[in-house]
């Protein structure tokens, strides 16, 4: 009943309040947090023309929800969040018929038990996402990792990882073991502290960062976060500065006897090899 013509209204109504609170002020990444997408997504979104409904009135209906919307979210700030959400559908059917449904989505995970299982099978799908040839360049010699854990998560032990890394053989990324919790003591321990202040990041990875004259080109990494809409902080030794309130990617600038690093975060594992490929594509080119 909704095929294509939902897809489309939908689509438009998310045009319209991402470019809204684009002009707002608002970045990429918090509009894609708000309305449950990707900054990629949203990034492409914004660069199309509205997608067409096959009625004007109904553009004209679309657009007047997506002005009330934006408004009311420009209102409560980028810090707000979708708590529950109440759908009402009503169709008019030949007949003299009537259809109408009052739901509301309540969020409730009914297979809360298997949130583990399903976030191990997530870092496998993203490990495999990973495209060797986009980011052999940032792959550090003793190899990459994905961290990531399920909302809530306290503990290292609460953190899943590869053991052993990921690295590259015969030109192709392989992980020599399944994920597995606790498998990680480095990139666990920052994904704690990143996610007690902002619960939402739940995933990091570690690449190469970017080098001239042999020295951690910090500048270009700024300049890249800043074509993407994304925060930058440093993180001497891996330890996130006083003050630091938002992750999306944290420079460890290395010291004598200590690798530099640079930590890309992200809200999953799948955004997490989105923002990784995108980062590293501008990183080649400044």
């Amino acid at each position: 009943m909704l095929g294509q013509v939902g897809d489309k209204w939908i689509g438009r109504l998310q045009q319209h309040v991402a470019k809204d609170l684009r002009t707002n002020g608002w970045s990429q990444t918090e509009i894609a947090e708000v309305l449950g997408s990707t900054q990629s997504t949203i990034s492409r979104q914004m660069q199309k023309p509205p997608i067409r409904l096959n009625a004007s009135a109904d553009e004209a209906t679309i657009d007047g929800w997506g002005n009330e919307l934006s408004q009311a979210l420009s209102t409560l700030g980028p810090g707000c969040n979708v708590l529950r959400q109440r759908l009402i559908v009503e169709f008019q059917l030949n007949g003299n018929n009537t259809l109408r449904f009052d739901k509301t989505l309540t969020g409730l995970d009914l297979d809360a038990g298997q949130e583990q299982r399903a976030l191990l099978r997530r870092l496998e799908w993203a490990a495999g996402r990973l495209d060797s040839r986009r980011i052999e360049q940032a792959i550090p010699a003793v190899g990459l990792n994905i961290a990531s854990c399920n909302t809530g998560a306290t503990s290292t032990d609460d953190v899943a990882a590869f053991p052993g890394r990921i690295t590259m053989v015969g030109g192709v990324l392989r992980h020599h073991e399944t994920p597995s919790f606790g498998a990680s003591t480095h990139l666990a321990n920052l994904l704690i502290g990143i996610h007690h202040i902002e619960p939402s990041k739940t995933s990091v990875l570690n690449i190469r960062p970017p080098t001239q004259n042999n020295e951690v080109d910090t500048a270009a990494v700024r300049k890249a976060c800043e074509q993407l809409g994304y925060s930058f902080a440093l993180a001497p030794k891996a330890k996130i500065e006083a003050g630091t309130t938002r992750f999306d990617v944290l420079l460890d600038e290395g010291d004598f006897g200590w690798e530099p690093t640079l930590y890309i975060v992200a809200h999953n594992p799948l955004e997490l090899v989105d923002r990784t490929h995108q980062l590293t594509a501008i990183l080649k080119q400044v």
